[in-house]
């Protein structure tokens, strides 16, 4: 099972193997970990948290750890596929990029994100009837943000 204080991703057997996710409320669960850049961070510079793009800093928090998560269980859902460094300690398709989001990023900042003008709210991408999100960036040699 991968793991963090977020979520989650791994595979049972019953009949047929078969992998599953989990993922936590980022507000209440560990929100300085689980809903950053929209909280506080726990640790690392301090810089104000950005304006979560639905306006909910869990379901927003929720929605990165949805992605990251999902990402895993499709690209290593046995703990045999794709990964880098040790098995036991894999670093996944999103896990390898840490708190990327905008070209630039580096610890406690986002990145180079899109910020709406009349709201302030940051976002990287546009979903169903052009709702914006914050999406991380995924790897596989380097890390790839959408922005």
């Amino acid at each position: 099972m991968a793991s963090s204080s977020c979520g989650f991703h791994g595979s049972d057997k019953a009949d047929i193997e078969y992998a599953y996710a989990w993922v936590g409320n980022s507000a209440t669960q560990c929100p300085g970990q689980c809903a950053w850049p929209f909280h506080q961070p726990v640790y690392g510079p301090q810089s104000p948290p950005l304006l979560p793009p639905n306006g909910d800093v869990g379901i927003d928090g929720m929605t990165i750890n949805i992605a990251v998560t999902i990402a895993g269980a499709v690209t290593n859902p046995f703990k045999s596929e794709y990964f880098q460094g040790d098995a036991a300690a894999p670093l996944e398709a999103v896990s390898a990029c840490p708190g990327m989001y905008g070209s630039g990023a580096y610890p406690g900042y986002a990145g180079k994100l899109f910020v709406d003008e009349t709201t302030g709210v940051s976002y990287n991408a546009h979903g169903v009837n052009g709702r914006p999100f914050l999406l991380p960036a995924i790897t596989s040699r380097s890390c790839k943000t959408l922005v």
